[in-house]
């Protein structure tokens, strides 16, 4: 019996069909150890191969070298455009925050030359708290309207951690000016706060892709980086949990991604990935929660374990460049 192809879900009202996995290419920005040229390009090239179509990527990762590592493996498809999505962003660089309208417009240029493409599906502003959210509301979106109106870009987007951070601009900009969003650490078994918005976002008729399932790091075996800004509670509950999986031959990293890819209104999860091993691992758990669904066992246990530090976040802009 052949696996099940990976399932493609609606993105809100934009009419695209991405992938319920999608490929987060921050990894290819040797963002978490190095990554060679061949490994980034045979990863993207095995994600396509196994039905992803959806990638997503930003300047800020790796000083713009995820873009260009992203845009090689593209490249090296060979497929027609209209085969994948892609989704960059704009305002977060290297060197700082910049939601000018100038910067942002020249922004776009940029990318589409490091990703050698004639325009992007998606074009998110980037960590939007870091800004200014009027700004972002009067001056960054009626810009990304203008690259939209070019045919640079096909769908505007707006991401970061807290949630509130999405109501504020969606209330205040004209209804499906703002298509897409993507939030990242709030859904997943440790923090499902995203869940209380997925109504309102229907409503308004925009997609959600929601990023992390694993927390970071926290829902690995090998548990978070140093930088992680969890506190010291959540962290230990997260290993202890990892630990039961482990000791019952289970992988939490798994249990964590088909948790997150149970939300049929969550029209993708990106997951960062830099090898064909990763590639092969995430579409696996997904194929698995296809054929045949959750192990609620596990996840039972694995919620009754974080349940003292449930929804628990931490503040935004403990990240690494």
């Amino acid at each position: 019996m052949a696996a099940p192809k990976l399932e493609l879900r609606p993105l809100g009202n934009t009419g695209l069909k991405v992938s319920s996995v999608g490929f987060g290419a921050s990894p290819l920005g040797s963002v978490f150890g190095p990554v060679s040229e061949s490994d980034a390009v045979a990863s993207v090239r095995e994600a396509f191969r196994l039905g992803i179509n959806f990638f997503d990527t930003s300047p800020y990762y790796g000083g713009t070298l995820s873009e260009k590592m992203l845009g090689k493996g593209l490249k090296a498809l060979g497929v027609p455009r209209n085969e994948y999505i892609v989704s960059t962003k704009c305002g977060r660089y290297r060197e700082g925050f910049d939601f000018s309208a100038e910067r942002v417009t020249k922004s776009i240029d940029e990318s589409l030359e490091r990703l050698q493409l004639d325009f992007v599906d998606i074009f998110q502003c980037h960590d939007i708290e870091f800004g200014s959210l009027d700004q972002i509301v009067n001056e960054t979106i009626p810009a990304l309207q203008k690259l939209k109106d070019a045919g640079k870009i096909r769908f505007i987007g707006i991401t970061g951690l807290p949630l509130d951070i999405f109501t504020y601009v969606l209330d205040r900009v004209p209804p499906g000016t703002v298509d897409v969003i993507l939030s990242y650490c709030h859904y997943s078994i440790n923090d499902s706060t995203l869940e209380d918005l997925l109504p309102y976002l229907k409503s308004k008729g925009v997609g959600v892709i929601s990023a992390s399932p694993l927390a970071m790091g926290l829902l690995t075996e090998l548990g978070p980086p140093d930088w992680h800004p969890a506190s010291p509670k959540l962290k230990s509950a997260c290993q202890a949990a990892a630990a039961y999986c482990k000791e019952k031959g289970k992988n939490i990293s798994k249990i964590a991604m088909q948790y997150s890819l149970s939300n049929k209104d969550i029209s993708s999860v990106l997951v960062g990935m830099n090898s064909v091993k990763q590639v092969e691992e995430n579409v696996a758990s997904a194929t698995e929660l296809a054929l045949f669904g959750k192990d609620q066992e596990t996840l039972y246990e694995v919620e009754a374990i974080l349940k003292p530090v449930k929804n628990q976040t931490w503040p935004s802009g403990i990240q690494r460049s």
